[in-house]
């Protein structure tokens, strides 16, 4: 089984994969996506959304990372793929599943998930333009406003070359309320033949268990369950308990030392209050950690509370 971190716009950037991947556990990363509209990007945007490709395409503890576009114009998509490999990345993923409304309203992201055709060719062109020994694979959702094209658009995935596909088990309207519908996912599975990964509503061991059962995929991709409990994916391997709240103490300062050293300081107030909103969810203590922290808008009142606590 693998465990993959899934790509968050605006949440796993690259300290906080940094800082995951450095409590272990995790296989494999996918940055942020990076959007294409009409135009070859340049070098810095790849950079500044996916900045281990100055690390070859790893974290500073060596996970691989995987850099992810979204877009819908098949020519743009496969010059901007050939650029992130000669920049050094370890294949490309493809985001079919962002709900942003704004990145929806562009015909991106998950609204493409009403044209298997139009996923077809922008797959295919990236598939033409990435190395045959690299990956070219997709993210999609289970369909736009219903789950019955969920098969059909996978099978688009497959024919256009795709090495390997992730399904978030829900659809854009469902969002990210409870339940995932794992189900779907073993469908899809059952219906192509290259690897399926399945991604949604996976907080714990036990919910992977479930997952792995229902989906029948040993493959699992996390996002927020990641960030409510940040050693998740060794949790999910059975080798390590959950992490202590002294752990995650510690852990939250460490991301703080991160954050402060990058050009995103001035955001990291605002980073940590959400951060500590995901925690929230598994440890009861980071729900009163934040109504203290809620209050504090600058830096240095911030850490020093987390180092009065710790």
């Amino acid at each position: 089984m693998r465990v993959i971190l899934a790509p968050m716009e605006g949440v796993a950037d690259a300290p906080m994969r940094a800082l995951l991947t450095s409590v272990g556990g995790y296989d494999l990363v996918i940055s942020e996506f990076i959007r294409v509209v009409d135009q070859l990007l340049p070098e810095k945007v790849f950079y500044r959304l996916c900045a281990e490709l100055a690390n070859e395409s790893k974290t500073k503890s060596g996970t691989p990372v995987r850099l992810q576009l979204l877009g819908q114009h098949p020519q743009w998509m496969a010059e901007n793929a050939q650029r992130a490999i000669e920049l050094g990345s370890l294949g490309v993923d493809l985001n079919f599943g962002c709900p942003a409304p704004m990145v929806n309203r562009s015909n991106g992201g998950a609204a493409l998930l009403k044209e298997p055709e139009t996923i077809y060719r922008v797959v295919k062109a990236v598939r033409e333009a990435v190395p045959e020994q690299l990956p070219a694979t997709a993210k999609i959702r289970l369909g736009w406003d219903d789950k019955s094209r969920c098969v059909e658009i996978a099978q688009a995935i497959e024919a256009a070359g795709a090495t390997e596909l992730t399904v978030h088990a829900r659809t854009k309207e469902e969002g990210y309320r409870p339940p995932a519908h794992w189900e779907y996912i073993q469908q899809i599975k059952q219906a192509i033949s290259i690897p399926v990964i399945a991604n949604g509503e996976v907080w714990s061991r036990e919910d992977y268990l479930k997952c792995q059962q229902v989906s029948q995929c040993d493959d699992v991709m996390i996002g927020r369950g990641a960030l409510a409990v940040p050693n998740l994916a060794h949790v999910i391997k059975g080798s390590q308990a959950k992490m202590s709240w002294s752990e995650v103490l510690q852990l939250l300062l460490k991301y703080s030392d991160y954050e402060i050293v990058s050009e995103k300081e001035k955001y990291y107030p605002a980073r940590i209050k959400q951060w500590l909103k995901f925690i929230a969810k598994q440890y009861s203590e980071a729900d009163e950690l934040f109504t203290q922290v809620r209050v504090l808008k600058k830096t240095p009142e911030i850490l020093s509370l987390l180092r009065e606590l710790s």
